[in-house]
């Protein structure tokens, strides 16, 4: 009876591992974690590129407070969710096209912002924290 509970835990522990590992354990990274180059700066302006397709990434963009910004939203055979954006700080909603660059504009935002972007279903979002 001792050995078939031992075996039982030990499937069942390795079923909960085998699960997270398939699902990425629910949770993004840490921003810390996650380094991505998709901050710029053009003619004065910070350019801030996420892709959306089957959510956004990336999820956090650090970028710098008080500039005006433009947030390039690109697709790429996007027919998902995804597509259907909305950020409500700056009351933007809109349908992206299945492929292709779209443009934001986002007036200059105080440090300690966080502006987030989501999906009309709230099932992906992705986030610009101003600092």
């Amino acid at each position: 009876m001792k050995t078939q509970t031992i075996i039982a835990s030990i499937i069942g522990g390795s079923l909960i591992v085998v699960a997270l590992l398939f699902s990425g354990g629910g949770t993004a990274a840490p921003a810390s974690i996650q380094k991505f180059d998709n901050v710029s700066i053009q003619n004065e302006k910070q350019v801030i590129n996420i892709t959306a397709k089957g959510g956004y990434s990336p999820r956090v963009t650090e970028a710098t407070a008080n500039v005006p910004t433009t947030l390039k939203m690109k697709t790429q055979g996007t027919f998902d969710c995804s597509s259907a954006l909305v950020i409500p700080s700056i009351n933007y909603k809109k349908n992206l096209p299945p492929t292709g660059t779209t443009e934001i504009e986002i007036p200059p935002q105080p440090a300690g912002t966080t502006l987030e972007g989501l999906c009309s279903m709230g099932m992906y979002r992705f986030e610009i924290v101003f600092k």
